[in-house]
Order: structure tokens, then sequence, then C-alpha cells
């Protein structure tokens, strides 16, 4: 298989393993690309790409204008705040226009789920989902399973350990589902408060203690606890929430065994991560930011070739 069987990254849920398979392969490649002194390629040379950004990124939308520049398409970049969406222009006139000026795919974030969808049925462009309010963040979920199999070997098999907010995660769902497809076992582990009433029919664990869930994984993905979503309160302080559910050096000294700590970022640093634990030798965070290039590279190069 060389080619994705769809035109558009939406999210993990319907993705084939094979297309799973075959990004992480191509992100193999492009890692090696992105770590020798001259980092570009021409594979996307001729194409424009329009990162359209309805939420605030920082890592998210940097990574993916890298990974564009590193295959030489061109790239231009919109954010809401200063546009026509303040003047009352619908989402897919905004970017039929953005389209218009010959524009090839679009990078989308959007607060409402299913927003890439919709603007896949309605719109001529490959559409790449860079996270939909709740719902998916499939390029993040791409590059966490690419840097545990990176560090363990393989994704099959492991037990990874989702910890945090879960109810108004993106990741957590994308991780779900692409860890359950590459044969990984997911634990979800957080307050009661912040755990979806469906989450057990997604086939996962449910742990209400972090250190049951710690000794239980070797892989602990934490959350970032998302205050901007939460409109009431699910926890009575940041501080009780540290104490029962922050993850620290002591804590991981404690286990009888190696474990790799992830983050999709960005932390709240002495809250669900000490210091200590995101800086120490369990820690594959800053790993996981360079592998997001070259999987946004992969997934980028191959929508290209499902152009048309």
């Amino acid at each position: 298989m060389s080619q994705l069987s769809t035109k558009h990254l939406l999210g993990i849920k319907n993705l084939k393993e094979d297309d799973l398979q075959l990004i992480l392969d191509t992100a193999a490649n492009f890692k090696e690309v992105i770590n020798r002194p001259i980092k570009k390629v021409p594979s996307l040379r001729d194409i424009t790409i329009a990162n359209v950004f309805f939420e605030n990124s920082t890592r998210t939308r940097l990574s993916f204008e890298l990974a564009e520049k590193r295959l030489s398409a061109d790239v231009v970049n919109f954010s809401s705040a200063n546009s026509s969406v303040k003047k009352g222009e619908t989402l897919v006139d905004t970017v039929n226009n953005i389209l218009s000026m010959k524009v090839d795919m679009v990078v989308m974030r959007h607060s409402s789920p299913g927003a890439p969808h919709f603007l896949s049925r309605n719109v001529k462009a490959n559409i790449v989902n860079a996270g939909d309010g709740t719902h998916e963040h499939p390029t993040q979920a791409l590059l966490d399973s690419f840097s545990i199999k990176e560090k363990l070997g393989d994704v099959a098999g492991k037990k990874v350990a989702i910890i945090g907010d879960i109810l108004h995660s993106r990741v957590a769902l994308s991780n779900i589902f692409c860890l359950q497809k590459l044969g990984a076992e997911v634990m979800v582990c957080g307050p009661i408060t912040l755990l979806p009433k469906y989450i057990t029919s997604l086939g996962v664990k449910v742990e209400l203690d972090v250190k049951k869930a710690l000794q239980w994984c070797d892989v602990a993905n934490v959350l970032r606890i998302q205050l901007e979503r939460q409109q009431i309160k699910y926890f009575p302080s940041l501080r009780e929430y540290s104490l029962y559910y922050g993850i620290n050096k002591k804590l991981l000294s404690q286990l009888d065994k190696e474990i790799v700590i992830m983050h999709p970022g960005p932390i709240n640093r002495g809250v669900e991560l000490s210091s200590d634990a995101a800086d120490s030798e369990h820690s594959i965070i800053l790993e996981q930011v360079q592998n997001g290039v070259a999987i946004r590279m992969a997934v980028l190069y191959l929508l290209a070739g499902t152009k048309g």
C-alpha cells in the first residue's frame, strides 16, 4: 500500500489500519530527513496549503507550518481574530474565498466538533483536522503512537494509561482509537467528574487511583487540565487535583519498573506534572514535539497524493 484510502484526515475513528501504518512508516522516513543537515525536500513544490485556525494554537500550528515548509509547499496562515468571520462570514464562504486563490489543502482547527467533517463535504480541497473542539486531534494521536513505537519498539501489546481531563480532551479520544487499532491496551484515569459517561463503551479500562494506573501501565500519557473549557467546577481546587492526580518524581521513583511519561502540551507545571517529572529520564515530551513535524509531513505528503 503506497496511497491513503481517504482524501482527508478528519479523525482516527474511521481511519483504516493500513492507513495508520502507512502514515507511521512514512513518518519514519521523514524523521530521518529532518535530522539531516539539509532538512528540506521538494515533495510538495507547487502545492499551496492554508493553515486556517479558528482557535489559538502555538505548537500544533508551528508544527504544521514547519512540516509544510520542510516539504517545500507554499504556506498561507489565517486566524479568525482579525478576519471577515467577525463580520458574519460563514465557514464555507471563508474557506472557499481562500481556495479561490489557488490553495490546494486546508489544515483547520475549530472549536466546534465536526467542523472539518462539514467542511470536507462542502469545499473542493483536502482537509486536515488540526483539532475540532472536544472531538478529535488525529495528528496528535499519530505522533503519540509514533513516539511510543520509537521508544518501546512497538505499540502492540503495550499498556497505555491516559491520565487527567479526559472529558474535555480531543487528544484522549483520538489516542484511544489509534492505540487500540495498533494493538495496545488502554486505560483512562482521572477524577470521576472528568471521565465521560460513555467512556466504558470504548473498551477501555477505567481507574480512579493514579498510583494504580501508574503501576499498571508501560506508558502514562498525561493530559492538561483544560480550565478554559470548564463552565463549572469539576474538582475543588488545582491544589487538590495536584495532590490526588499530579505526577511527580517521588511517585515515579516508588514504581519498581521503567515507565514512559508523555504529555501533548502545554504543561500546567505543578498541576498535572511536576517539573522534576516532566524533565526526568522517564519523559519523552520533547521527542513527541519533534515527531509531530515528521507525522505532519507524512500526512500532508500522502494526502497530496490523493489530490484530484
